[in-house]
């Protein structure tokens, strides 16, 4: 009788208590800060106002038919890198057209390494593909390697160093010129003094295609003082522009915190990662112009859900539970709430309630099929995180192919890429989804971008925690390589995906750039978070960095 009883309370006590893969997550950084903000409309609307001189003054300096086309390509230049093309997107584009058409190698002969370089990145970065053949002179004839005099010319490496991020697949001299110019600039940027030696620093940890634009831009602004004030109405705007973009993304901010706290994930689901600002931050970088604010406050609520969904599978629910939890979300009914676990009851309502008022709301438009895109893909998601839990429950470590097949949609990247479109308007199209829906390569590119950059950066502690699906033992089991070969391999792979998404935002393109830019972006956002740490999970450095530069500074007027 005694046996019986003791076996009863050990029933009880592991029914009661299950063992939970806990992960004991930093806390937020942030706590409730940016629920104080208030937003003083007429403030907002005073910057609008003030902006429409300045920006009437510098599109005349665009379209100026005077203007030495260097200098041109070189106001251009500034533009871009402050964030401002979209305000002058039709007439960049006439001056970029003519110039382009007019393009001549030998136009080239007598231009310096900087100046070749800059208008190398503003036709890159608008989409026109000059040759990288305008970068030949600078080598060396007989031993074909670039020449040792071009080292003195800080500036102009700098300007060849970031136009070699801009290469695609097959262009070996732009390859070589990111190792040769990487080499020269890290060899003398301790010597440097003043904003030559913050610009190299800056391009080194970062270079500008790889970062959050909206960063970038307040960067540029602060790093090249002398380019923003080659023209008064230039370094007006930016400013301006700086200041309407803080408010309005404060209020975003808000907004989404409030919504966040009201939901009381916080109290219901205690295990996840609190990362509200740093989603916002996340989504910002996607998309930072004024029309995407709704677009930008939707996106950071379902990537909020999924960071809940991941954390809920990852470091807390049971196998058994994550089951019923992907079954739950398969079924997308709220009759499946009964076969739950109770602490996830209150997140899986709040997620069918949310979708559904989206779905009223754009049904009203005519555009529900984003969101019905949205929907399938956190389904997806489910069924992958499931896939996973499978794998390290029962100690399986998955050969590489079979991995990259379910990591490309555990990575979140399908579920975060499409729900972003669900609040950018009229430009999400039904021929717009059935492109995204035929996994076009620039798509695939930046997938892959986002699953092997944060294998690449966490997968020791992954380890720790008993996870068995990471991309660096998977193509360790598989290829029989030692840990420092397969990382070597996944940043090759890495490499070759920025060229293809390079490649894919060249004109002609499939798809307007308006659609093109989120995955470029969220691409660069994976970069911004894994290139030197697991910045979201341990968000001390980077993200803390950035959202202390745009939400907790302010412009200098």
């Amino acid at each position: 009788m005694a046996a019986v009883d003791t076996n009863a309370t050990i029933q009880e006590k592991t029914t009661a208590e299950p063992v939970r893969p806990l992960a004991n997550f930093p806390p937020s950084v942030w706590g409730d800060r940016f629920l104080s903000f208030t937003l003083d409309n007429s403030e907002l609307e005073g910057y609008a106002k003030a902006m429409e001189a300045p920006k009437e003054e510098l599109r005349r300096l665009i379209v100026d038919q005077t203007m030495d086309s260097n200098k041109k390509l070189s106001l251009i230049y500034s533009v871009h890198r402050l964030g401002l093309t979209y305000l002058f997107l039709q007439e960049i584009e006439a001056q970029l057209d003519k110039i382009f058409k007019e393009f001549n190698l030998q136009n080239y002969d007598e231009v310096d390494l900087y100046t070749t370089s800059i208008n190398f990145q503003v036709f890159r970065h608008l989409g026109y593909k000059l040759p990288c053949d305008v970068f030949n002179k600078f080598k060396d004839n007989t031993s074909g390697a670039f020449k040792e005099d071009i080292s003195t010319d800080v500036k102009g490496m700098l300007g060849l160093y970031e136009s070699s991020q801009l290469r695609t697949r097959g262009e070996s001299i732009l390859d070589e010129a990111s190792s040769f110019t990487e080499t020269k600039l890290k060899s003398v940027v301790n010597n440097l003094e003043g904003n030559l030696a913050q610009q190299v620093l800056q391009s080194l940890r970062r270079p500008f295609h790889q970062g959050m634009p909206m960063v970038e831009a307040r960067l540029y602004f602060s790093n090249y003082s002398e380019e923003c004030a080659t023209h008064e109405c230039l370094l007006k705007l930016a400013k301006l522009h700086f200041s309407y973009l803080e408010l309005q993304q404060k209020e975003e901010l808000r907004i989404v915190s409030k919504w966040w706290k009201d939901m009381r994930f916080q109290e219901t689901t205690p295990y996840i990662r609190d990362r509200v600002p740093e989603i916002y931050l996340w989504i910002l970088g996607l998309y930072f112009e004024p029309r995407y604010s709704l677009a930008r406050i939707i996106a950071t609520k379902i990537t909020l859900f999924l960071v809940v969904l991941d954390d809920t599978y990852d470091a807390y629910a049971t196998i058994e539970e994550i089951r019923l939890l992907t079954d739950a979300i398969n079924r997308w009914d709220m009759s499946a709430m009964e076969q739950i676990p109770e602490y996830i009851r209150p997140f899986y309502k709040i997620l069918l309630d949310e979708y559904a008022e989206l779905e009223k709301q754009l049904a009203i438009e005519g555009r529900a099929k984003s969101v019905i895109a949205s929907k399938e893909a956190f389904q997806d998601i489910a069924r992958g995180y499931l896939e996973e839990a499978e794998w390290t429950n029962s100690g399986y470590v998955a050969s590489f192919p079979e991995y990259m097949k379910n990591g490309l949609i555990t990575s979140a990247y399908n579920v975060i890429s499409k729900s972003a479109l669900v609040g950018m308007g009229d430009i999400v199209s039904e021929n717009a989804l059935a492109w995204y829906e035929s996994h076009p390569k620039t798509l695939q590119a930046s997938e892959l971008i986002s699953r092997l950059q944060d294998d690449v950066m966490t997968y020791q502690f992954e380890r720790e925690r008993g996870q068995s699906a990471t991309g660096v033992d998977a193509y360790i089991k598989t290829y029989g390589v030692s840990e420092k070969e397969a990382i070597d391999e996944l940043k090759i792979m890495i490499e070759n995906a920025w060229k293809d998404i390079n490649e894919g935002c060249l004109k002609p393109r499939e798809v307007s750039m308006d659609l093109l830019a989120p995955i470029l972006n969220l691409a660069r956002m994976i970069d911004v978070v894994y290139r030197y740490d697991d910045g979201f999970t341990f968000p001390g450095k980077t993200m803390k960095e950035y959202i202390t530069l745009l939400f907790v500074g302010s412009v200098s007027m």
